[in-house]
This record gives structure tokens, sequence and C-alpha cells, in this order.
């Protein structure tokens, strides 16, 4: 163990300048307690002998309250500048805070600049590429803060809920030699003296995982070169992927729709949710966690189609126009299940009693795509037949193939699209509105 040992003056220095407490403990605390708080300037007020700093950080806001030298110095101090505030929590008179800080001492940790390129408060709104060129500053906004507190939290549900499953998590590579569904929308580049390319699923990892590991998952980013510039869609995404051995593409529907529900029912208790998101008025809400989601064939869908008019073969995949239309009439979370099999990848298994169709399946929100799986091929010569009907040559999958030949058990699997879900469950219009960072055809900074 590495220890270090601080002078005195030292040890004062940095004991000085240090939080003892979040915003959000204060009002914990018996009044009188002597207290240290950090964050930035929301606002300033000064109303003569008498002046307000409201400081907020990530938790959220506290009012202080100035007088003497700390109200001289805090007029020159800019809106935004990062501070300690050193003072006693005391009762308040404002209807808008439960306590306030009465400030002993002011430090200032760094000036704010008096022109910045998006106003943190959200007062004056901004459009959102100028938002995202700034994103570290538009974070202090609470409202845009919030969604990405909520991923954090959502995603520690989803970990926790895998382990309760006994899945075990994983870490796929994202730099392969090949492509590994097939696809033809990888990013290359050079890599020594081979082509490499960017990975757009773990799907061969994840299902050679089983193999020994029965139940595995990964959250991960992957990366798509669709040249497609959309409200939904996005060249980096994060996925979030599962593959267990001996079960079938009806119990991993069941494990998503208990997932979501999960999710539901923490955002619901968590009161996270816009009352002008339609999709969470209390009754719909309640009808979501308790009603199971509706399971719609292929076949199904075609017939509701044809009755409003949009002709689909069988066979055929189902267009944007068409999962619109079908959005109109299941608005809410539904599965489409049993897909014909040439519509599918390779590995995807047949149906026994139809060969024609797939053990497959879709979860959809309306027209938006959230998840896609089903239950996997596990007899060799079986992927090696696929392969060659959609023209792959196995010869390509020679170190995936092998993998079959060691005792796989059967399996299923899928993988969930996080950030189209932060989309669903915050009523978002635009992806890039729940990712930190996008990256699109156009955005590749910051």
């Amino acid at each position: 163990m590495i220890s270090f040992i601080m002078t005195p003056s030292a040890q004062k220095e940095t004991n000085s300048n240090t939080r003892t407490h979040f915003t959000s403990q204060l009002q914990e605390l018996p009044i009188g307690s002597e207290v240290k708080v950090a964050g930035w300037i929301e606002d300033f007020r000064d109303i003569g002998k008498l002046g307000f700093i409201l400081l907020r950080d990530v938790t959220g806001l506290v009012q202080t309250v100035l007088v003497g030298e700390n109200l001289q110095k805090a007029k020159s101090i800019p809106r935004q500048s990062n501070i300690l505030i050193t003072g006693v929590v005391q009762g308040t008179k404002s209807k808008n805070f439960p306590i306030e800080i009465k400030v002993t001492e002011i430090f200032v940790f760094s000036h704010a600049s008096l022109s910045l390129p998006v106003d943190p408060t959200g007062r004056v709104e901004s459009n959102l590429d100028t938002r995202l060129d700034s994103r570290a500053l538009d974070l202090r906004n609470p409202k845009i803060s919030n969604i990405f507190i909520l991923r954090s939290n959502i995603l520690r549900i989803i970990r926790d809920f895998f382990s309760e499953n006994k899945f075990i998590e994983v870490n796929t590579p994202k730099i392969i030699g090949s492509a590994s569904e097939g696809g033809s929308n990888l990013f290359s580049f050079n890599y020594f003296k081979r082509k490499g390319f960017l990975a757009q699923s773990p799907q061969l990892y994840k299902e050679q995982l089983v193999l020994s590991l029965d139940r595995v998952f990964e959250i991960a980013p992957y990366f798509r070169a669709e040249n497609s510039h959309t409200l939904r869609h996005l060249n980096e995404f994060l996925s979030v992927d599962l593959e267990a051995a001996y079960l079938d593409y009806y119990d991993i529907m069941n494990l998503m729709e208990e997932l979501i529900k999960k999710i539901l029912v923490y955002m619901r208790d968590s009161n996270y949710f816009d009352n002008e998101n339609p999709l969470f008025k209390e009754n719909s809400l309640n009808d979501l966690i308790s009603i199971p989601f509706p399971k719609i064939s292929y076949d199904k869908c075609l017939d509701e189609l044809t009755s409003v008019g949009e002709k689909v073969t069988f066979g055929d995949d189902l267009s944007d126009s068409s999962l619109r239309k079908l959005g109109e009439k299941f608005d809410k979370f539904y599965f489409i299940v049993d897909w014909p099999l040439n519509l599918k990848p390779f590995y995807i298994h047949e149906k026994e009693s139809n060969p024609a169709l797939s053990k497959s399946f879709d979860l959809q929100f309306g027209h938006l795509e959230l998840v896609s799986g089903g239950t996997r091929q596990h007899d060799v010569s079986k992927l090696k037949s696929r392969l060659a009907e959609q023209g792959l040559s196995a010869e390509n999958f020679k170190d995936h193939l092998r993998v079959f030949e060691w005792g796989m058990p059967p399996h299923s699997g899928s993988g969930l699209g996080f950030d189209r879900l932060m989309m669903v469950l915050l009523g978002l219009n635009n992806i890039r509105e729940a990712v930190l960072y996008p990256r699109d055809t156009s955005r590749i900074s910051p």
C-alpha cells in the first residue's frame, strides 16, 4: 500500500477547499451545520446590503446568502464560474428552497468567460448542433443532464437484471478482421499490414462464448457505415447484446419484456416521466407494465397492411412506410415474430413446422425497431448451407464454424439499441438528444 505523508500546511490547504456535501444532501442536515458546497454560479442577485448566489451542482440547486465582503467579492465573479462556498445551513423564507446557506467564505476555482456559446440555464434556447458543439457546457442544464443520469441508472438496472438471471458480462473485440455478419456497412481501415474493420455487432463472438459460459451479455458501442442521416440512426451506437444456451426465441422475448417493464417501473417510481409524453400518462403506463406485449406474426402484419391499402408481398422486408402504418395501430411495445427466413442472417434458425419462416422477432415501439433477436442455428452443416444460400464463403467464417464442431448447445439471443430505447422512454424526437457525443454522417467532433 502506498501512503502519502503531508506536511501540516499542505494538509490544511487541501482540506480548506474540499467539498463536504452535494446540494441534494443539505436538507438532511440540522440547522446550524457548517458545510462546504462546490459547483457553478447559476444566478446572482444583488439587492443592496444583501445578495444571493444560486449555486448548482449535478445533484441540484441551493440558495446562498451573502453580506459584507463576500457580497462585494461575488459581484466580480461571472455567472457559471466554478466556486466553493463555505457557510452555515439556516432556515429560509423563500418559497423555492427549504433551506439556504449563510456564506462565510467564497473560493473561486475558475472564472467562466463572459461570453458563452450556449445558455446553460436553458432560458435562452440554442439549436441542437450548437448545443452538441458545446456539449460539456450544455450538460449544466439540468433538463439535459437528467437524460444522462437516467442513462447511467438504466444501464445499472440492465447489468443487475442480467446478473440476477445468471448472465456473465463479456467484452468482445471492436477491431475485427472480417465482416462478422457478411454485411457491407463496415468501417474499414489499415491495420498494420492488413485490412481491419470496426465491429458492427458482437454476434459471432457471443455465440461462440455460450459454448462454455452458457449465458453472456455485453453493453458496448458498435459501428455501421450507413450513409443515412435520420432522426433515429447513428454511425456509432450503444448496443445491449445477450446470448443464452438452452433458451429459445420466446424465452428471449420474455426476458426482454421483463427487462423493459423493470425499467418502466423504476422510472415510474422515480418520477422520471414527463407529463408531456403521452405514452406515460398514468393509466397508459400501468397498462404497459401489467399487460403482456402483443406478439404479431409477420403474416398477420401483411394482413393488417393489406387492410389499410399497403400491399406487401410475402418475403419482402417491411419498409419504413409499412412500419409507420403498423405503428398507427400498434403504437406501444409489440413483437413482430416469425419473419421469412430469407430476410434474416445466416445464423437464424428456421421453424421446423415451416422452413420458409424463421424463429425470430423484432421488438417494436410503434414504427421504431428496438430489439432484433431469434433462435440461432447450432448445426454446423446447416450453417454452411445457409452461408452458401446467401452467397457467403464458408472459408471466411472458418474460425467461427469450427467452434460449432466442439459441442455447441442450442442457443438464442438478441440485440437492443439502447440509444433508441432512451428516445422512447423520454419521448425524444431525435436520437442525438440521448447521446453525449453523437456520431453521424456529418459529425465526428467534438
